[in-house]
């Protein structure tokens, strides 16, 4: 797949999520009263957020202008990355912590790859081909912070 087409469909579906993701919030409006609950809605609104708005800027800067991408790549990142940890801070589920760790980890990885794009070398790819694969993993992750979210804790508040 080339990598524009990659990004047009990913940004889309990341949108898309981000969408559906607000229709799951507003189903009980009890979950936005509470402030711990309210964190744990943004977090998994940023899962899908920040990587789409990632895909924007990979098909605005694109293999020809590298600049843009890599730039907005390291700002989003740690925005993400702070936000995360953040939302680290207050967890208390051990399978929530460990899935946002593993969102700070690759936040991370984001940002070093656009500040040393030469590092996808190692894998014989492009550094915007890396990126990819890395923003797939965390919409992987959002979908499991959504998951956890949406069966784990709506059940246990039912219970």
């Amino acid at each position: 797949m080339d990598v524009s087409t990659f990004y047009a469909v990913f940004s889309a579906t990341c949108f898309a999520l981000v969408g559906l993701w607000w229709g799951v919030t507003l189903r009980d409006t009890r979950w936005v009263a509470e402030p711990a609950r309210r964190r744990a809605i943004g977090g998994v609104y940023l899962a899908f957020l920040l990587p789409a708005l990632m895909g924007l800027f990979a098909q605005v800067g694109g293999v020809e202008e590298p600049l843009v991408w890599r730039i907005s790549f390291i700002i989003i990142s740690v925005v993400g990355c702070v936000a995360t940890i953040r939302l680290l801070a207050t967890d208390a589920k051990p399978a929530v912590t460990g899935i946002r760790a593993g969102a700070a980890a690759v936040y991370v990885l984001v940002a070093l790859l656009g500040v040393f794009p030469a590092s996808s070398d190692v894998l014989d790819l492009r550094p915007i081909q890396v990126e990819a694969l890395l923003l797939v993993v965390l919409v992987a992750l959002g979908h499991a912070l959504a998951w956890h979210f949406v069966v784990h804790d709506a059940i246990e508040e039912d219970a």
